[in-house]
């Protein structure tokens, strides 16, 4: 049985999710989310009927703090971290991804995200491509699935269910599907190499961390693309002419503009733009066409 968990961000429900998975051996969780939300973690796992030091395993998709912050907590009481092998190094010492969010939120990091604790290298577990990983009767299988990040892996978790993470995008109460694009490392070759990874992976019921399950895969994914190509194009199309910041105002009133076509309301809007901030992909796409520039 799998339980999303609301983690209610920053006092907005159905923004970042966690998942609870019941299996023979006791409780799983994908995502922990960062280090404000976790009372309310441990409220959806009371809950679901466990308590946090049930949970032995963590699988995360990538260690953006919004999916991994809170991850400390849990081996602090001997849980095994699932990560791909990139985000190692920066569980076990966070120093160089916390100075990374103070560059992008400044004052507000902490009152963000909370602490973020290092993890003792033995129990961190770097998860090849394709590996598979047994928990009861339960099968966990890795699947490397960079562009958004390049620490990125989506897990499937037995048939049907493929924890996807930030690599098939944000969808909030059903509305459309955009691409969280921030930096330092997005790179679109590799993201729709991705997307045809999670579209060929038997899997076909996605479980996004912003926010829960999408049944239709084929059309998501295709609208995925679509919307990340979009937003691509605006900004390279206006990258020569005007600097990132200025570029900030205009990309998000055309991204209001695609949620207001499709018949969102003003706090579904205010919503998308606390789980996908488009400040971040603005300056994320700007540095990956420079990068490309460069090259």
């Amino acid at each position: 049985m799998i339980h999303t968990i609301d983690l209610n961000f920053q006092g907005h429900p159905g923004t970042i999710a966690a998942f609870l998975i019941e299996t023979a051996v006791g409780p799983v969780l994908v995502e922990s989310g960062p280090a404000t939300t976790l009372e309310s973690l441990e409220i959806g796992v009371q809950q679901a009927g466990f308590v946090l030091t049930d949970i032995q395993h963590v699988f995360l998709t990538h260690i953006h703090f919004d999916h991994a912050g809170a991850a400390w907590r849990f081996a602090e009481h001997g849980a095994t971290i699932h990560v791909h092998p990139f985000g190692q190094s920066h569980l076990a010492d966070p120093e160089v991804l916390w100075k990374s969010a103070k560059r992008v939120f400044g004052d507000a990091t902490e009152q963000l995200w909370g602490e973020m604790r290092c993890i003792s290298p033995a129990q961190i577990h770097a998860c090849d491509h394709e590996e598979e990983i047994q928990v009861g009767q339960t099968l966990f299988t890795a699947w490397h699935t960079p562009g958004h990040a390049k620490h990125h892996i989506a897990w499937q978790c037995g048939e049907d269910a493929l924890f996807a993470g930030d690599a098939a995008g944000v969808s909030l109460s059903g509305g459309p599907v955009q691409p969280p694009c921030p930096p330092p490392d997005i790179n679109l070759e590799a993201w729709m190499d991705s997307i045809d990874r999670l579209q060929a992976c038997s899997a076909e019921t996605l479980y996004l961390t912003h926010f829960g399950a999408v049944s239709e895969k084929e059309s998501h994914l295709a609208a995925l693309r679509e919307c990340l190509d979009d937003w691509h194009h605006w900004v390279a199309e206006r990258f020569d002419e005007s600097a990132p910041a200025d570029l900030v105002a205009p990309f998000a009133e055309h991204v209001a503009d695609q949620l207001r076509q499709a018949g969102l309301s003003s706090k579904a809007l205010a919503n998308y733009e606390v789980a996908n901030p488009t400040q971040m992909s603005v300056y994320g796409l700007a540095r990956y066409l420079n990068q490309r520039r460069t090259a």
